[in-house]
């Protein structure tokens, strides 16, 4: 079974910083995609990082520069270091992996809605 346990949300002030941590099990997941998302109340889930399946990075514009993403591959864990954090970047803040055809993808996929697993969500607030 395909389990994402997110961890590491939390509230801080603007210019704090956080580190999410997302524990992969029940398959593994090394070469594979894995992805951070966000979601704003009453919006689509939008990807802020990801680290394809050649260790390659992806990072939203709007968080280039303050955010890093990384793996540990023995630890089928995924990283967001999030850094000079804006109240903008107050939401919930999901792991994913997978696509709904196979979680076997090395390459990452930039909607949520091609997505095919997802953790149960880490709540991130940003006060100014």
């Amino acid at each position: 079974q395909v389990l994402l346990e997110e961890s590491g949300g939390g509230s801080v002030q603007s210019g704090g910083s956080l580190r999410l941590s997302c524990r992969a099990s029940g398959y593994n997941y090394t070469g594979y995609c894995m992805l951070w998302f966000r979601q704003y109340p009453e919006k689509e889930r939008e990807r802020v990082a990801a680290v394809d399946g050649d260790g390659s990075t992806i990072l939203a514009d709007s968080v280039r520069g303050r955010f890093a993403v990384s793996r540990d591959n023995a630890e089928n864990t995924l990283f967001l270091q999030m850094n000079t954090l804006k109240p903008e970047d107050t939401a919930m803040y999901y792991c994913a992996t997978g696509t709904r055809a196979t979680i076997a993808t090395r390459r990452c996929p930039r909607l949520a809605a091609d997505i095919g697993y997802w953790g149960q969500g880490t709540q991130v607030t940003v006060s100014s």
